[in-house]
This record gives structure tokens, sequence and C-alpha cells, in this order.
């Protein structure tokens, strides 16, 4: 979790906010309802979307406990007090408390971010099995990272169940990152002729080793190399490469 915050960061995303939640909460509230896997996601669909009548309506003949407690995870999102308010609201099963327990601690091991708690967010419920979160940014319309605790991901895959071992992991939005972090400024390139003598080879090499951009015009497509916004030119003179501005 810590190095999602990190590598955004450092790719100088602002205004993050990390959000908590954890699978094994909603799944306990369900773990003793007999119902189908159809029925199962409708549930979990219901509480991703904060659909109260749907989640009335899926929850009927589920026990008192377990149904109060579905629909209390409704309102369960917001700052650190939402923990307390859980621990009022929700079952106190061993479960439950440990997960509580679990994600007050991890909150007090987060920097760089805000912290926030969805407890009914139980998108990914397949797949997550305990602890997950997302991180949000500034100017960013969802959430930059995903990840959490998945154990079973051996038999998601149709692996051997020996084969499933305890996991934590993340993935990036690659292309909500691009759209939310400043755009860095653009530092002109060198144009070089195409060609594979030796010695322009060499020549383009140690450019780039140094941090230049150095495109080189293929036959026939001068008129593209305006897109790369060059300044310089690598040209040869008295049999030395060197480079000239334009």
């Amino acid at each position: 979790m810590q190095l999602a915050l990190d590598s955004l960061l450092a790719a100088h995303a602002s205004g993050l906010q990390l959000d908590l939640a954890d699978a094994r909460i909603s799944n306990s509230l369900l773990s003793s309802e007999s119902v189908s896997d159809e029925h199962r996601h409708g549930v979990h669909a219901a509480l991703a979307t904060k659909d109260v009548s749907a989640l009335e309506r899926l929850s009927t003949g589920f026990s008192s406990e377990n149904r109060q407690g579905l629909l209390a995870l409704v309102d369960l999102y917001g700052d650190i007090s939402v923990l307390d308010k859980a621990a009022e609201r929700l079952p106190a099963s061993p479960v439950i408390t440990k997960a509580l327990a679990q994600l007050r601690w991890l909150a007090s091991q987060v920097h760089g971010a805000r912290i926030s708690f969805d407890l009914g967010d139980s998108r990914g419920y397949a797949y997550y099995n305990g602890m997950r979160f997302a991180v949000y940014a500034e100017g960013a319309s969802d959430a930059l990272a995903r990840g959490g605790r998945y154990d079973g991901v051996g038999a998601v895959f149709g692996h051997r169940i020996d084969r499933d071992r305890p996991a934590v992991g993340f993935s990036l939005d690659l292309k909500e990152l691009v759209m939310s972090v400043p755009s860095p400024a653009l530092r002109a390139a060198i144009c070089a002729p195409w060609g594979d003598a030796a010695a322009l080879r060499a020549a383009i090499a140690t450019l780039r080793s140094q941090g230049e951009t150095v495109v080189c015009v293929l036959p026939g497509h001068e008129s593209e190399i305006d897109e790369f916004h060059c300044d310089r030119q690598l040209i040869e003179v008295t049999g030395q490469w060197v480079v000239q501005s334009i």
C-alpha cells in the first residue's frame, strides 16, 4: 500500500486520498446465508452502488443480524470515526473485529495521503479476501491505483488448491495517472539522418546516453520531423558528426 502511494508521489500526483475497505466484513455477513452465486453477486453490486432498496430486497430471509449488518455497511464511509461506528453497528464476530482492528492499524502506518474508509465497497469481492484499497488524486475521475490481499489467486486461475498462496498487490491505471499529473516540459530533440555508418550510429548512441532525444529521419518521411520539435541537427562536418542549431 505504501509502495503504491510512493509510486504515485514519485509521478508527482497530488492530493492523494487512500480509501480502505476489507472484503472479510461483507463476506462474513454472507457466509452463513445459503445463497446462489448470482444472489451473492447481486448483494455485492447493491453494496457497491449503495442501493438500499435493492439490498433490502436481496437480504429478505437473511438472519436479522446479517441483514442489519449489510444495510449498515451502506452508510459506513468517511473518516476514521467510521471504524467506531462499525464496531457499534456490525455484529461483534471475531472476523469483523479483527478486520476493523487491522484497518485501524494500517491507517496509522500510512504516509503521504488522506485516509478514508468505505466498508461497503465490495468491488473485487471474488478476488480479494482481506484488506483492499484504492488511491484517488485531485483531477482524476477514477482511482489511480487499486489493490489488496488476495490469497486464492491460484484457484481463480484454475491452479491446484495447494498452489494458493498468501499474496498482496496493486495495479496502476496509467491512463488515469497521465491525465492527473502535470505534463513535463518537452525537451527539444535532435534530428539525425538515417544511415548504417558506424560513426553515425556511435554519435547517435553517445547523444542518447547523455539524455538527448535523437530522431532519425527515415527516407521519405522528412515532412514528419516537425512532430518531434527538433531544434538541433546532427550533421557530418569534415568527417566528424557534430550537433548544430537549426
